[in-house]
C-alpha cells in the first residue's frame, strides 16, 4: 500500500457533475445487455470520489459515459449527465463534445501511452491539443504544460522534447495528468491511475493527484479496483457491481462500517501489510459478465452469504441508510456488520 497522506474531507461543495438514472447498453449478437443500470452519482467541487469494483463491474463504462465516449457497440440508452456550464453531455453534438473533451473535462487513461502519439514529441502533441480547441497563444500553452510537468517532479524541457517510448510508466502517467489539465479542466477523471506502476511511482502519482486536485478545486473521479488507493485519496466512495452502484458514502464510513455484503467482501479480500495476512479472503464465485448479469433480483445474490428468498425476486434500490450513506441491499445493515478492525480500513 502507498503512503500518501490523505487530507480530511473538505466541506461539501456544489455538484459539478450530476449523473441521473444512467443506463448504458452493449449490443451483442442482436441482444442488448446492460453495462450500467440506473446509476446516479454526484461529483462535487473540491472532492475526490472513488469508484471501485471488480473488473467488469461497469466502472470504466460509467467514466467514459461522462465524456459521452462509450465505444461501439455500446450506447447510452437512458439517463442524464449534467455538467455545470455545459449542460447534459448526452444531448450534445459530436462537434460540441470534441470541444468539451480535453478542456472542461479531463480524462487520464489507464494505459496513458495509448492516448499518446508515438510519432510525435509530447510538446508537439500539446500544440495539437491547443489547436484542436482553438487556443491562440500556443507558446503560453507550452509554458503552462512545462510548469505543470515541473510541478509533478519532471524536467519540463526534457519531457516536452521526448517521445512517449522514451519515458517511464510513471512519467507517462504524470504527463497524462498534464494533458488532462493543461486547458484548465474543472472535472478530472482518472481510470486506474496507478495500474502497472511500482510502489514508489504509485505513491508519487497519488500525491500529485491530491495536490493538483486541491490547488485547482477540481471535481475528481478515480476509477480503481484498489481499496488502498481510495482509502488514502478519496473523500467519497461509490461501489459498483454488475453495472449497479450498490453502496455510496464517505470513504472512511464505508471502509469501517460497510453495509453492503459486496463492499464488506471487497475490504476482506484486500491484501494488507500489517496483521495476519491470512485474514484476507477471496470473494467466492466469479463476477458476472454482460451476458450473465441477472435480469431480476439482486445482481450479487449468487455470491452473497446474506441472501434470502426476496433477493431472487426483487432488485434492491439504492436508498439512504444514514446521512450521506446509501446502500442497495435487502439484508439488515446490522447483520452485515462492520469490518473486523478499524485499522484494516485506514
Amino acid at each position: 500500500m502507498t503512503t500518501t497522506t490523505k487530507k480530511a474531507a473538505p466541506e461539501a461543495g456544489e455538484a459539478e457533475v450530476r449523473v441521473r438514472d444512467l443506463r448504458v447498453h452493449y449490443r451483442i449478437n442482436g441482444t442488448e445487455y446492460p453495462a450500467v443500470a440506473n446509476a446516479s452519482l454526484d461529483l462535487r467541487r473540491g472532492e475526490i470520489t472513488g469508484l471501485v469494483g471488480e473488473s467488469g463491474s461497469g466502472k470504466s463504462t460509467l467514466a467514459l459515459s461522462l465524456m459521452n465516449a462509450v465505444p461501439e457497440p455500446g450506447r447510452i440508452a437512458d439517463g442524464a449527465i449534467h455538467v455545470d456550464g455545459i449542460g447534459d453531455v448526452t444531448t450534445l453534438s459530436a462537434k460540441a463534445m470534441r470541444e468539451v473533451r480535453g478542456s472542461a473535462l479531463g480524462y487520464v487513461f489507464q494505459a496513458s501511452q495509448n492516448s499518446m502519439n508515438p510519432l510525435k514529441t509530447i510538446g508537439k502533441q500539446i500544440l495539437d491539443l491547443g489547436r484542436s480547441h482553438g487556443v491562440k497563444d500556443l507558446p503560453a500553452l507550452l509554458s503552462r504544460a512545462k510548469q505543470l510537468a515541473e510541478r509533478m517532479g519532471l524536467d519540463g524541457n526534457r519531457v516536452l522534447d521526448s517521445y512517449q517510448h522514451e519515458l517511464s510508466g510513471g512519467m507517462r502517467q504524470r504527463l497524462g495528468i498534464v494533458f488532462a489539465l493543461v486547458l484548465n479542466a474543472k472535472v478530472l477523471i482518472l481510470d486506474e491511475p496507478t495500474t502497472a506502476l511500482d510502489v514508489l511511482s504509485q505513491s508519487a502519482v497519488l500525491k500529485i493527484i491530491r495536490q493538483v486536485h486541491d490547488e485547482n478545486n477540481l471535481s475528481t473521479l478515480i476509477v480503481t479496483h484498489d481499496m488502498g488507493v481510495v482509502s488514502e485519496l478519496a473523500d467519497n466512495l461509490a461501489v459498483m457491481y454488475g453495472g449497479r452502484i450498490v453502496e455510496h458514502g464517505p470513504t472512511l464510513d464505508l471502509l469501517r462500517n460497510p453495509t453492503h455484503p459486496y463492499t464488506k467482501a471487497l475490504i476482506g479480500a484486500t491484501a494488507r501489510i500489517v496483521g495476519d495476512p491470512a485474514a484476507a479472503r477471496a470473494l467466492p464465485g466469479r463476477p458476472p459478465d454482460l451476458t450473465t448479469i441477472p435480469r431480476t433480483g439482486c445482481v450479487f445474490r449468487d455470491r452473497c452469504v446474506f441472501k434470502t428468498d426476496i433477493c431472487a425476486e426483487d432488485e434492491p434500490q439504492l436508498a439512504e441508510h444514514s446521512a450521506g450513506h446509501r446502500r442497495a441491499c435487502h439484508a439488515d445493515a446490522a447483520v452485515v456488520g462492520p469490518t473486523t478492525s478499524k485499522g484494516d480500513a485506514s
